[in-house]
C-alpha cells in the first residue's frame, strides 16, 4: 500500500498518467507531417508557418518552472487536471481552427497545458511508488512514453492526415483527453499541497518564464533575421539580463520559485547539465534523420514514421525492462553514461550516411542504436535528477529538469540546423549537386549531435554519485516523500 492505493490502482495510475503525457509528448512532434496540408488549408507563408509549432515550444518551455512550481504549491493532482483540461480545450480549438491566427493561439495554449501536465507527472509517479524496485519500473514506462512518443507521432501524423485531415491530428486529443481525466479522478489520491500556496515567487515566475521564452524566440528565428543581428543580439541581450534578474530575485526571496541550493547537489545539477547535451542531441537524430529520409532518400511521410518503428521496439524492450534492472543492479551512474554513448555512435552512424543509401545500411544501424541508448539512459537520468532533492520540492525538481530538456532541445536544434543549412549553402558554392550539399548539412549536425551526446556521457560518468544495490534501496527510500 502507499499513500492508501493498493497494488493494483497504483499500476493502472500509472498507465493513466503516462496516457495523458504521452498525449503531450506526440504534439511536439505529430504536427510537423500535417504542416504542408496546413500550409494549403489556412493560407500560411513559408515564413509565418513556422508558428505552427514554434507558439507550442515557446510556451511549453518558458512554462515548465512555473507549472512544477504550482503543482507543489496547490496539489500535483488539482493541477494535472487542471493542464489537461486546458491541454483538451486547447486541442479541440485546434481541431475547429478555420483561421492562421486561431491556429496559433489554441497551439499557445496546448504548450501551456502541456507544461503543467509534464512539469507535475513526474512528481505525482515519484510519489505513488516509493520503492526503490518498483520506482525503478515506473520510471521505465514513464521513461518509455516520453523517448518513444515523438516517433510514434511521426507515424500518427501521416496516418491520420493521409486519411483523414490535418484537423484530426488535434482532435484525436479528445476522447483521449476525457478518458484520462475521469480516469485521474477514479484513480489518483486527492493528496495536500506540499507548500504554503500563499507564498508563490511571482517576480520570479514572469522574470524565468520571459527570459526562457525569449531566448528560444532568438535562437528559433536566429537564421531569418541573422545571428548578428541587431535583432538577435538585443533578444538574447535581454535573455540574459533577465536570467540573471531571475538569479537574484531567488537569492532574496523566502520562498523562491528554484531554491538555488538545489544545484549544489550534485546529482541534480549533472543530470540536468546532461539532460541539455543529450535532448540536443535526441533532437538533432530525430528531427534531422527525417529530414534525411524525406529530402535525401525521397521517402514518403509514412515510410519516415515506418523507418523509426524498429528505434521505437528497442526503446520498449530495454526501457521497460532492462533499464530498470540494470539501475538496481548497477545504481544510476553506468547506465546512463553507458546509453548516452551508444546514443553518441548511433548518431556517428547517421553522420557517415551517403547520400544515394539505403535502409538496412545506412539508416536502420544508427536506429538501432539511438533507441537502444534511449531507452538504458533516460530512466536513470530521472532518477539522478529527482533523487536529492526533498518531497516538497519534487514537482520543482520535475519542472527544472523537463525545462532542461525542452530548452536544451529547442535551442540545440535551431543551432544545429542552422550550422547544418550554412554548411549546404557552402558546399553548394563550391559546385556540390543539391542532394550532395543538403547531405553534408545533415552530417554536420548529426556530428556535433554525437559530440553533444560523448560530452553528456563523459560528464555523467565522471559527475553522477552512483549507488549500490543496497544503497541505492536507501537513497530511494529516503527521497520518497512520507
Amino acid at each position: 500500500m502507499t499513500h492508501g492505493i493498493d497494488e493494483r490502482k497504483r499500476w493502472l495510475a500509472l498507465i493513466v498518467l503516462c496516457l495523458g503525457v504521452l498525449m503531450i509528448v506526440l504534439d511536439t512532434t505529430i504536427v510537423n507531417v500535417a504542416l504542408p496540408s496546413i500550409q494549403a488549408d489556412l493560407g500560411f507563408t513559408e515564413t509565418s508557418l513556422v508558428w505552427v509549432v514554434n507558439a507550442y515550444m515557446l510556451t511549453f518551455g518558458g512554462c515548465l518552472l512555473l507549472g512544477g512550481r504550482l503543482g507543489d504549491l496547490f496539489g500535483h493532482r488539482k493541477l494535472f487536471l487542471l493542464g489537461l483540461t486546458l491541454f483538451t480545450l486547447a486541442s479541440a480549438a485546434c481541431g475547429l481552427a478555420n483561421s492562421q491566427g486561431l491556429l496559433i493561439t489554441a497551439r499557445a495554449v496546448q504548450g501551456l497545458g502541456g507544461a503543467v501536465v509534464s512539469a507535475v507527472s513526474l512528481s505525482l509517479i515519484m510519489n505513488l511508488f516509493t520503492s526503490p524496485a518498483d520506482r525503478a519500473k515506473a520510471m521505465g514506462i514513464y521513461g518509455f512514453v516520453c523517448a518513444g512518443g515523438g516517433s510514434i507521432g511521426v507515424l500518427l501524423g501521416g496516418l491520420l492526415t493521409s486519411t483523414l485531415s490535418w484537423h484530426w491530428i488535434f482532435l484525436v486529443n479528445l476522447p483521449i483527453g476525457v478518458a484520462v481525466y475521469a480516469a485521474c479522478v477514479a484513480l489518483l489520491p486527492a493528496g495536500k499541497p506540499l507548500a504554503d500556496r500563499t507564498k508563490l515567487d511571482v517576480a520570479g515566475a514572469i522574470a524565468v518564464t520571459a527570459s526562457l521564452m525569449l531566448a528560444v524566440y532568438a535562437v528559433v528565428h536566429g537564421n531569418e533575421a541573422g545571428w548578428t543581428s541587431t535583432q538577435t543580439l538585443t533578444q538574447l541581450g535581454i535573455a540574459i539580463a533577465l536570467m540573471i534578474a531571475f538569479l537574484i530575485i531567488e537569492s532574496r526571496v523566502s520562498h523562491p520559485l528554484m531554491p538555488l541550493h538545489m544545484f549544489a547537489l550534485r546529482n541534480v545539477a549533472t543530470a540536468n547539465l546532461v539532460g541539455v547535451l543529450w535532448a540536443a542531441a535526441m533532437f538533432a537524430w530525430f528531427f534531422i534523420s527525417a529530414l534525411y529520409m524525406q529530402r535525401v532518400l525521397d521517402y514518403s511521410a509514412m515510410q519516415v514514421g515506418l523507418a523509426f518503428l524498429p528505434a521505437n521496439i528497442i526503446m520498449a524492450v530495454f526501457s521497460l525492462g532492462l533499464s530498470a534492472k540494470l539501475v538496481m543492479r548497477f545504481g544510476i551512474r553506468a547506465p546512463l553514461s553507458l546509453g548516452l554513448l551508444v546514443a553518441a555512435v548511433g548518431l556517428v552512424l547517421f553522420a557517415r550516411a551517403p547520400a544515394g543509401g539505403s535502409f538496412v545500411l545506412d539508416v536502420l544501424p544508427g536506429m538501432l542504436l539511438l533507441g537502444l541508448g534511449a531507452g538504458v539512459a533516460f530512466n536513470p537520468v530521472l532518477l539522478a535528477a529527482m533523487s536529492d532533492v526533498a518531497p516538497d520540492e519534487s514537482g520543482l525538481a520535475s519542472g527544472v529538469v523537463n525545462t532542461s530538456f525542452m530548452m536544451g532541445g529547442a535551442l540545440g536544434l535551431a543551432i544545429l540546423a542552422s550550422l547544418a543549412a550554412a554548411r549546404t549553402e557552402g558546399l553548394t558554392a563550391a559546385g556540390a549537386d543539391a542532394t550532395t550539399a543538403l547531405n553534408g548539412g545533415y552530417h554536420l549536425a548529426f556530428l556535433l549531435g554525437a559530440v553533444a551526446a560523448l560530452l553528456a556521457s563523459v560528464l555523467a560518468g565522471v559527475f553522477v554519485r552512483t549507488r549500490t544495490h543496497g544503497a541505492a534501496q536507501g537513497e530511494a527510500s529516503s527521497a520518497a516523500p512520507i
